[in-house]
């Protein structure tokens, strides 16, 4: 897995159950990957909600996420006050650690990037920031609120 350089701030801040729920989804959509998005507060970068979508890539190597249901998520979101904040999406095979396709099809600067490793037995996250075509892994906080 190639080196950040440094962990951007303020980074992520999520619930263990959101983490759970990732993982979850992901596992369910293995041989392919999953998918979906994260709502929240966009100055604070606190996950609020996970949301699950169909990768209607249905691909082992790709995920792009239901537009239709981005489009819904997105609605509601603004609806209540929030925001999309970012997206999350497993590795089948690998670390998690965006891939060239994953910093290339980054749509959004400001969007925190959630990838679930399921390479190993237990699978493991890490969430990034991807500007510009640069990586930089960003802290991720566990709250219990």
């Amino acid at each position: 897995m190639p080196p950040t350089d440094q962990l951007a701030e303020p980074g992520l801040s999520l619930q263990p159950a959101h983490l759970d729920e990732m993982a979850a989804h992901c596992l369910s959509c293995y041989p392919e990957e999953g998918c979906g998005l994260l709502v929240g507060d966009p100055e604070t970068g606190e996950v609020r909600e996970v949301h699950p979508t169909d990768n209607v890539a249905r691909s082992s190597q790709v995920y792009t996420v239901d537009p239709r249901a981005h489009l819904r998520i997105d609605r509601e979101a603004e609806e209540r006050g929030l925001a999309v904040i970012g997206v999350f999406h497993s590795h089948t095979h690998t670390d998690p650690y965006p891939s060239p396709t994953d910093v290339r099809q980054a749509p959004d600067p400001t969007w925190h990037y959630v990838l679930v490793s399921l390479r190993h037995d237990v699978p493991s996250t890490r969430s990034y920031r991807i500007v510009d075509g640069v990586v930089t892994e960003e802290r991720v906080a566990l709250s219990r609120r």
